[in-house]
C-alpha cells in the first residue's frame, strides 16, 4: 500500500472512532480509550460529564472494574494526547 493510501485509511478510521465517541457520549454511555502506555488489561473510560477513569476488565469479562478517577491534570494530558477536544 502506498503512503497516500495509508493516510487516507488512517483518516477514515480516525473519523469513524471520533463519530462513535460522540455517539456513545451523547447517549450517556462511557467511551473506552485504549492506550499503549497502559499495562495490558487496563484502559480509560471517558464519561459524558468529562470525567475519565482508569479501569480494568472485570473477572467476568463483561464489565469494567474502576481503579480510580483521574485528576484534572491527568484528564487534560489524556485529552491532549488523544486530541479529544
Amino acid at each position: 500500500m502506498q503512503t497516500t493510501e495509508l493516510r487516507y485509511y488512517a483518516q477514515k478510521g480516525s473519523l469513524a472512532v471520533r463519530k462513535l465517541r460522540s455517539q456513545k457520549l451523547s447517549m450517556g454511555m462511557p467511551f473506552m480509550i485504549n492506550s499503549r502506555d497502559l499495562p495490558k488489561g487496563l484502559c480509560y473510560l471517558e464519561y459524558p460529564g468529562g470525567v475519565i477513569k482508569l479501569a480494568s476488565l472485570s473477572e467476568s469479562q463483561y464489565d469494567f472494574d474502576i481503579i480510580r478517577d483521574l485528576s484534572f491534570a491527568e484528564i487534560k494530558k489524556i485529552r491532549s494526547q488523544f486530541h479529544l477536544y
